[in-house]
């Protein structure tokens, strides 16, 4: 039996998630199906993170124990074969220590959020971006997310259906820029709440268009209560982009 570490790339849009559920398609459901189709396994695929229902990856981590006697190319080649009609990519397969756990052992995730910002709405980008019409005060933005850096009980930005056992977190990295038409925010921190970064842009969206200023952003931080909060922004516009270990 070898366990193999993947680096997968999918385009998130159409998925329940990451995680296998009985309610449509997920990402895990379909690299465990390819699994079976070139080793006749049925072997789980555990992912670094859960990312949501649409939201993408551009390298997300995962791993998977497999007995057949293949190598590690061979692993990355037989899974694409078999996700050729679907918008999933094993980049890379690694053997590793068999003590190796795609979650557990992760020690930083980090996301990239876009926001078009323009008139026109997205052709070739669509259920890529957030396209947002009026014009957003990037630096004010990135003024206001200076709030949230550091470790803090971020109930105000969690779901309300969230599962961690705790809403305290250590954020990183909140930074947001302008890049010709597109706002992006990037986040970093070991670990996230569920929809904590959508609901941190959808947050920022509000200073962005002169509704809200970085005080309105303290003061819902230390409320601790998800209503507070600023809304929850689209999934289209979320990728996660690295996993450290």
């Amino acid at each position: 039996m070898t366990r193999y570490k993947l680096t997968v790339e999918y385009d998130g849009t159409g998925y329940v998630g990451w995680q296998r559920q009985d309610n449509g398609p997920s990402i895990q459901a379909a690299l465990e199906a390819a699994v079976y189709a070139f080793s006749d396994e049925a072997a789980v695929v555990h992912g670094a993170g859960r990312t949501d229902a649409g939201v993408h990856a551009e390298a997300q981590m995962a791993h998977v124990d497999i007995a057949k006697d293949v190598g590690a190319d061979t692993v990355r080649d037989a899974m694409n074969h078999f996700l050729l009609d679907v918008p999933i990519s094993v980049l890379r397969a690694e053997a590793v220590d068999n003590d190796f756990h795609a979650r557990y052992a992760a020690t930083a995730r980090h996301y990239r959020y876009r926001i078009l910002n323009r008139r026109p709405q997205p052709a070739l980008d669509a259920g890529r971006v957030w396209w947002v019409r009026v014009g957003l005060d990037a630096d004010a933005m990135a003024d206001a997310a200076q709030e949230l850096l550091g470790h803090h009980d971020f109930t105000s930005f969690r779901a309300t259906l969230c599962q961690a056992k705790s809403p305290v977190k250590t954020l990183d990295r909140l930074d947001v820029t302008r890049q010709g038409e597109e706002v992006i925010v990037e986040a970093s921190a070991p670990s996230f709440l569920h929809h904590q970064v959508r609901n941190f842009v959808g947050t920022l969206k509000l200073v962005g268009e002169g509704k809200w200023t970085r005080s309105d952003v303290r003061d819902a931080l230390a409320a601790r209560d998800r209503t507070a909060g600023g809304p929850t922004a689209p999934a289209d516009g979320l990728s996660l982009v690295r996993v450290d270990y």
